[in-house]
């Protein structure tokens, strides 16, 4: 799709801006400026264009300042058409100026200037001021109010006036959603970048880098993706800063926007309560999860067969709602085992998006039951197991009829749940067990 690139100093409402044009949240919105880091994507709503949201310019010669500038320069030399944004409440600024002339010299793209925050008009007299920036005539608007877009859409319209989407056609293929989770500094931005080729996330030995959640459409071993790069998630305690924890909110909400996790931890480390925490609302959530193991090239190799050992059983004996949780070595560093990452990822989504035969799965309930039988209730009536089948995925849902009494133990339903997963290749996938009450239809009475 076409790139339409929102620019412009710190703290002049370019995230609010996305937020409208894009119908999401997906930008980080505070009143402290340099917020944005990274450069966030989205689709316009209405229109077939690709809205980018990067970090305000800013003139540094070093730092995560200077990269962010680096990447959101980059932006705009790629870009369809620029969004130039100031502040009408302030008024131009001599910063305004010398970023203006850079804009011009990085891309021959129409720029329209957008003034924000010019809602209540107070700066209307000083409009004038603004054509100095030498692209033509302001447009004002209000990002956070939504107005003034009309220009916005004239404007993007004239460039291509077949990107206006038509509610009538059919809908798109929905991509796999892939978000990167983990604590600080454990290579997610490094992951990211080796799967786009690209250095597209800023990569800096520190934690809290990362701020926004990041979407990044890729096709990447064969398949089209959108992988979701998330802040680095800390121990309460550790969080004192309002803006991280509007990242951490953002990260864990990632969970449930997305179809797979990736959670990334550090090899040369021990697994730490917090990402045992991550997992656990993965898990709850009914997500795929993929552990990965990352910098496992600075492991030493002596001990690599009893680290990963000690690994699996600390997941294995934390969560009872997988069979076997899928943990994989690599190094997103040296590119070692990420495409092998990806395509046992790729393998387990599609299976999560079959339905078993429900003659399959009674079958294999049936001779669980046979092995051994469901105990007795606590009133000391016999439970009789009658039907079973798939009733959802995402997770995997079984609904399983009985007759009598239906207080089955937890300690039963992981042996079903566990002969299940074995049987129909669901080791990795969360898997739920819910029992109803009900007469099976094609038991005679």
């Amino acid at each position: 799709m076409l790139k339409l690139i929102i620019a412009g100093r710190p703290n002049t409402g370019k995230s609010t801006l996305f937020n409208a044009l894009t119908g999401t949240r997906d930008a980080l919105v505070h009143d402290r400026p340099g917020v944005t880091r990274d450069t966030i994507s989205g689709t316009m709503r209405g229109r077939a264009w690709t809205v980018m949201d990067t970090a305000g310019l800013e003139n540094a010669k070093s730092g995560i300042a200077a990269d962010s500038t680096t990447m959101a320069m980059d932006a705009i030399a790629g870009a369809n058409a620029v969004l130039f944004v100031v502040d009408g409440r302030v008024g131009l600024v001599p910063a305004d100026l010398d970023w203006a002339r850079m804009v011009r010299r990085k891309t021959r793209a129409p720029v329209l200037l957008v003034v924000n925050k010019s809602e209540s008009g107070r700066r209307m007299a000083d409009i004038h001021e603004f054509y100095k920036l030498g692209f033509g005539e302001p447009v004002m608007i209000s990002a956070e109010h939504k107005s003034g877009f009309d220009a916005i859409y004239e404007f993007i319209d004239k460039i291509a006036p077949d990107a206006q989407k038509d509610s009538n056609q059919g809908v798109a293929p929905q991509k796999l959603k892939i978000a990167i989770m983990g604590q600080p500094n454990v290579g997610k931005s490094t992951l990211v970048n080796r799967v786009l080729g690209e250095k597209r996330q800023i990569v800096i030995d520190a934690p809290g880098i990362t701020r926004d959640t990041v979407k990044i459409p890729t096709n990447f071993y064969g398949r089209d993706i959108i992988l979701m790069d998330t802040a680095g998630l800390r121990r309460k305690a550790g969080v004192t800063d309002d803006v991280e924890t509007l990242s951490a909110i953002k990260s864990l909400d990632a969970i449930e926007k997305s179809d797979v996790v990736i959670l990334v931890v550090d090899a040369t480390r021990n697994i730490e309560n917090q990402a045992l925490g991550i997992a656990a609302r993965v898990y709850d959530a009914g997500k795929i999860l993929c552990v990965a193991l990352n910098k496992w090239d600075l492991v030493d190799p002596a001990v690599r067969d009893e680290k990963l050992l000690k690994l699996k059983h600390q997941f294995t004996n934390s969560f009872h709602q997988i069979i076997k949780p899928l943990i994989l070595a690599i190094s997103a560093e040296t590119g070692m085992g990420v495409k092998n990452m990806f395509r046992r990822v790729y393998e387990q989504w599609d299976t999560s998006n079959t339905d078993a035969p429900t003659s399959l799965i009674n079958r294999i309930v049936e001779k669980l039951i046979e092995a051994r039988q469901p105990p007795m209730s606590r009133l000391k009536r016999p439970m009789k197991i009658k039907f079973a089948r798939q009733t959802g995925r995402h997770p995997m849902k079984i609904t399983i009829n009985v007759g009598g009494a239906s207080d089955i133990p937890e300690s039963y339903t992981r042996y079903l749940r566990r002969g299940l997963a074995e049987q129909l290749h669901w080791e990795h996938l969360p898997i739920v067990i819910e029992y109803k009450k009900d007469e099976n239809p094609f038991d005679d009475k």
